[in-house]
């Protein structure tokens, strides 16, 4: 068992960040041993191995495809909750859904997770028309998209206990939007999940078979790829998005190099970055 940092060989280490990057997009830093260990010990003890080298071995073998996606599920990172950030759910409820009087609304959440973003931006949505009934043209669709499979089975059952439950939601939107199904657990409505539809995708890959959108979540993601990686991303975004659509970032991200295929709009607090034509 490859019980520590330490069992990780820079060769080794060097290996598997190579293999994730052109896996999935993960960019490491060189300190990041520690987090490989501590991820993958399991996967590791239960395979034999004993060296890093072992498992990228394994993992470039023509049979790896479900070694590959156990690797890719335990290094991706989940962190969410209901309505992160807020400001973005502020302006997509206040500026946004007015601008899109009559039209189909398409939205993209392009990492999921376990689906907080895509339910939180359905919840937006039925504000909204509670607010301005007819306004919006009848059928708005969320895909929902993540790169970790066991992710996604969680996000597609939309249940929640506790914990998970008070991250970011008030007590009247739970009363309002989940059913208790018992003492711990809670279950997105209806009507809030018939709006989502979650999908495996990986950024890498080219995602145009999805359509084009009228907005793109795209927030907390991009940190983990490399420069051209995220350039080539938001560019393909871009394509994706329908004209005058709108994209988010996360609070530490930002466009850089891409004036001429977005402008900024600032929305005090906050900003989102709109397509232009081209």
């Amino acid at each position: 068992m490859l019980s520590s940092a330490n069992g990780i060989t820079p060769n080794g280490y060097l290996r598997f960040r190579n293999f994730l990057q052109k896996a999935c997009g993960i960019s490491l830093s060189d300190n990041k041993q520690y987090l490989v260990a501590s991820r993958l010990g399991k996967t590791l003890e239960r395979e034999g191995f004993t060296q890093i080298e072992q498992l990228v071995d394994a993992l470039e073998s023509a049979r790896s495809a479900k070694l590959k996606e156990e690797v890719i599920n335990a290094m991706t990172t989940n962190e969410t909750l209901w309505f992160r950030d807020s400001h973005p759910f502020t302006i997509l409820k206040t500026k946004i859904l007015p601008e899109m009087v009559n039209t189909p609304l398409k939205i993209w959440s392009s990492a999921s997770s376990t689906g907080q973003e895509a339910y939180s931006i359905s919840m937006v949505i039925d504000e909204f028309k509670a607010l301005r009934p007819g306004v919006l043209k009848a059928g708005e669709r969320i895909i929902a998209t993540d790169i970790c499979t066991n992710i996604l089975q969680h996000a597609k059952q939309g249940e929640y206990d506790s914990l998970a439950i008070a991250r970011g939601l008030g007590a009247d939107m739970q009363r309002k939007y989940f059913d208790k199904v018992d003492d711990s657990t809670w279950k997105v409505k209806s009507h809030i999940s018939a709006r989502v539809d979650f999908r495996y995708l990986n950024l890498i890959d080219s995602f145009s078979s999805l359509g084009k959108f009228d907005i793109i979540f795209c927030r907390n993601v991009l940190i983990y790829f490399n420069a051209e990686l995220k350039l080539d991303i938001l560019r393909r975004m871009h394509d994706s998005l329908n004209p005058g659509g709108y994209l988010f970032l996360g609070g530490s991200e930002a466009l850089s190099g891409l004036s001429s295929l977005f402008e900024i709009v600032q929305c005090h607090p906050g900003i989102v970055y709109k397509a232009k034509p081209q």
